[in-house]
């Protein structure tokens, strides 16, 4: 049986590695270093394994004298297989030599004090350096200089390994990897990865649009399966110690080439002409000494660098990565490709998987891709929240917007309400989830927060329709001061905690709607009900106050100003039977319209005529609200069974105290 010892099982590359070594036949025990916080995700991993028993987690660390692992317990180990390293052009120097090259330095001895048949070192082209022209299998020091740490550290391992003689070894040295030239499975930005989002910004040009551009250099690419398959094949080959293969493209990639290959999977114009070589190279020479005199002058101004690294970030380019775009190395294959003459492995062309790398990062990486509409209609594919969900507005926004084929959470207090509306959502067709909350429990509101993101991963939009409705004059709540609190409880701090709650996943995806549903009395000011209004006011200024902070972000707040609508919170209010009110169904339309356009308010004409006027006729507006509250009788229980001042004797004696007073 064949015994493995593997360093970054863990990683992009070794995952996949380490699972065709768990599937070999002749395979005993695969040990596998792991840092003791990696040991859930290395145990995760494993269950998508072939024979996960044929593994053994070590626990250690690259760092470490001999990896910090006692041999006592393993059996005879015939391979080491190296793969863990940092490969990230942005990292501190520090990092790149810790585990790239003081972690060989504890590999190759490890290795040799437990008298492995074979090391076997995955480096990386990045040992070329700057070297121009053809760089082969068996070159290695040809006095090339480093643009980076991770260039020059990984030089320097593939060095320790090359000058020691204790363990005999082989070197593997990929190119720039990318995802699965099959499934287009890739773990993170890299490389040409730094681009598709422009490119996928261009798709929505014609794609018959005719471009033209200067030669721009080239790259070489290589699909991470093509590296897998390679490093298996050759790791059980009889080669003698000191064989090294290049795993990439045997020729060099145009960017141009490789720009038009994901051009074709986005939908976007192509490059369909290229201008000469001495025009091109002059181009060339002129953009590097632009952009270095454009650099070193940005850098001059105080926080220029840090503006300039800003704008790379937003473009999600990191500014360590721009002097590496492109290779002037011509990396020679021809001993690999011999080397893999039986096998059946053949590197594809980047054009035939293009498509699958591209679609890939356009769903898992792409990181404006929970901004993205799905189709026409706005609303199809997201997950938007709904509070007070059970019934009137909240049930009726709840209905329309699953009809729009979005997942709806259905949030209130009354867990059986809300299963007669998940209930209703799923006979049409829709999709919804239910989750029982009271607003005013601050830790119930954390709850659902956390529940919400390990079921749903994130919310797309939320709408704050929960709400408590109090009438009652300030002459009669000098000693309820409870209203008050409970009124906020409900209106303004409950929401105000889920907001905050989901603003962090929000802003990690880049995309997030925030619907406050107020009411229209905030554009008359109506009076008894100050303690509504204030509490609907702080909500919607806080909205209007935080979406000025998060635009960026693509975080945005609307406004809903409510009409009265006949619901069963306006029941309690005599008063109201006779006013005229809006349907549920018609009110959850404007919460709708709140949705698909997320503007900052929605009024309805009428609460816009009506501030309109307020702002005109400050004085008139404000002496018609108190004529008419001095009309209406007051409505709070108490009162009950006291005789009440009829409309007009309330009316007169409130023009006599005003007339009568203002000259004193």
């Amino acid at each position: 049986m064949t015994n493995y010892f593997v360093t970054g099982a863990t990683g992009f590359i070794g995952r996949r590695l380490t699972a065709r070594l768990l599937a070999r036949p002749e395979t005993g025990t695969v040990y596998a270093l792991v840092r003791e916080t990696s040991r859930g995700r290395l145990a995760a991993l494993a269950e998508q394994w072939p024979h996960a028993e044929r593994l053994v987690p070590v626990t250690g660390d690259l760092t470490e004298d001999a990896l910090g692992v006692d041999r006592a317990g393993l059996d005879k180990i015939d391979h080491v297989l190296h793969l863990g390293a940092i490969y990230d052009l942005t990292a501190k120097e520090e990092a790149n030599r810790a585990a790239n090259v003081d972690g060989t330095r504890n590999v190759i001895a490890f290795a040799a004090a437990a008298g492995a048949s074979w090391l076997h070192h995955v480096s990386s082209i990045a040992v070329a350096g700057n070297h121009p022209g053809k760089f082969t299998e068996s070159d290695f020091d040809l006095g090339q200089g480093f643009d980076s740490p991770y260039h020059a550290t990984k030089f320097e391992a593939e060095k320790l390994v090359r000058e020691q003689d204790a363990v005999p070894f082989k070197v593997y040295r990929p190119s720039a990897v990318v995802g699965d030239s099959r499934s287009g499975e890739m773990d993170k930005v890299d490389g040409p990865y730094y681009f598709l989002p422009a490119i996928s910004r261009l798709s929505a040009l014609p794609a018959r649009l005719p471009l033209a551009g200067p030669d721009l250099g080239a790259t070489n690419l290589v699909p991470v399966d093509y590296v897998v398959d390679a490093i298996e094949w050759l790791m059980h080959r009889d080669a003698p110690s000191g064989s090294t293969y290049h795993l990439g493209s045997p020729r060099p990639q145009p960017l141009n080439e490789v720009y038009n290959a994901f051009a074709a999977a986005a939908g976007a114009p192509r490059i369909g002409a290229t201008t000469p070589p001495r025009v091109s190279a002059a181009v060339r020479a002129a953009g590097k000494r632009l952009a270095k005199w454009g650099a070193a002058g940005v850098d001059r101004l105080p926080g220029g660098y840090s503006a300039r690294k800003a704008v790379l970030t937003e473009l999600g380019v990191p500014i360590e990565v721009l002097p590496h775009l492109s290779l002037e190395v011509d990396f020679d294959t021809a001993a690999t490709t011999a080397a893999l003459v039986g096998s059946g492995i053949e590197l594809p062309e980047l054009a035939d998987y293009a498509g699958p790398l591209y679609r890939y990062w356009l769903e898992h990486l792409d990181v404006d891709r929970a901004r993205r509409r799905r189709g026409k209609e706005p609303l199809r594919g997201r997950t938007v929240l709904i509070t007070g969900a059970s019934s009137g507005i909240g049930e009726a926004t709840a209905i329309q917007v699953a009809a729009r084929e979005a997942t709806v959470l259905l949030v209130a207090r009354r867990a059986d309400e809300l299963e007669r509306v998940r209930a209703k959502i799923a006979e049409g067709g829709g999709k919804a989830a239910v989750y029982q909350c009271d607003l005013t429990d601050g830790d119930a509101v954390d709850r659902l927060v956390k529940d919400v993101l390990a079921d749903f991963g994130g919310v797309d939009m939320l709408v704050n329709n929960a709400g408590r409705s109090i009438r009652r004059s300030i002459r009669h709540s000098t000693e309820r001061f409870h209203d008050f609190e409970r009124t906020m409880a409900i209106n303004y701090f409950g929401p105000v905690r889920l907001i905050l709650g989901l603003l962090p996943s929000m802003t990690e995806r880049r995309f997030g709607h925030i619907v406050n549903v107020t009411t229209q009395g905030l554009q008359t000011d109506t009076p008894r009900f100050a303690a509504y209004l204030a509490s609907k006011a702080a909500l919607e200024e806080f909205g209007l106050a935080a979406g000025r902070e998060t635009l960026s972000d693509g975080i945005t707040f609307s406004s809903v100003r409510m009409p009265l609508v006949r619901t069963d919170m306006i029941a309690p209010t005599g008063l109201y039977r006779t006013l005229p009110a809006s349907s549920p169904e018609k009110a959850a339309e404007l919460v709708v319209k709140a949705l698909e356009k997320r503007p900052e308010i929605v009024s309805r004409p009428e609460g816009t005529a009506a501030e309109l006027a307020t702002r005109l006729m400050p004085r008139a507006s404000r002496l018609a609200a108190h004529l008419a509250y001095s009309a209406v009788p007051e409505s709070a229980p108490e009162l009950k069974g006291k005789r009440r001042k009829a409309p007009l004797a309330g009316v007169a004696g409130a023009v006599t105290r005003l007339a009568w007073r203002r000259r004193s």
